[in-house]
């Protein structure tokens, strides 16, 4: 693994929160973008993974260092797999308002009259990491953690759609009720997390 800083290319406070409590444990870290003058960058890929590309290709770009970037998103079986990558944006794609409170409703609107046997969903997350800009062969990690859309939102903890997602059943919890240990064991970023790791172990010193 490279000993050079690790750039977080994200603006995400939520994000950026949930991977450093991850990796403090390890003995690690990463900067986030903004700290280092970073901008967001356009979303423009159409996976998950070229979204994750895009942000790190960026944030290594701009600081000549490693990079570390996700992407992820909620998808819902009985939407065919939306609101997914664009999960961020969701509200305000659909004229609705914007931020985490108006796409979590949107959601809950689209799927009010959905059988609760029908609701399944799941959070994805996938994270790349460049040793530099050019990187022609990025690391990659994918987390999963399956779950079901809640009728109500839940609980105070967490961003994003935390309060709807029931990772238990339709009785809940919700992922909002999660303490942040309790969170960081199952869901789809620690996931993702844990698997960069191991791949990140496998790379020489620079």
């Amino acid at each position: 693994m490279s000993e050079a800083p690790i750039v977080f290319a994200s603006s995400n406070a939520g994000k950026i929160r949930e991977l450093n409590e991850l990796l403090t444990p390890l003995g690690l870290s990463v900067a986030a973008q903004e700290s280092l003058g970073v901008a967001d960058v356009p979303e423009t890929g159409l996976t998950f993974i070229e979204n994750a590309l895009i942000k790190a290709r960026n944030a290594s770009q701009h600081t000549k260092l490693p990079a570390l970037a996700d992407d992820s998103g909620i998808e819902v079986d009985a939407l065919n797999g939306d609101p997914g990558l664009y999960s961020a944006r969701y509200a305000s794609m659909n004229n609705a308002g914007s931020g985490d409170v108006a796409n979590y409703e949107l959601l809950l609107e689209k799927l009010k009259d959905v059988p609760d046997a029908k609701r399944t969903a799941r959070f994805r997350c996938v994270m790349v990491y460049l040793r530099h800009a050019n990187d022609p062969a990025p690391l990659i990690a994918q987390g999963v953690w399956e779950g079901v859309v809640l009728r109500q939102p839940i609980g105070e903890n967490g961003f994003g759609y935390d309060p709807v997602f029931g990772y238990e059943g339709m009785s809940g919890p919700s992922s909002a009720q999660l303490d942040k240990d309790t969170k960081n064991t199952f869901s789809h970023r620690s996931k993702a997390v844990r698997l960069m790791l191991e791949l990140l172990s496998t790379l020489p010193p620079q």
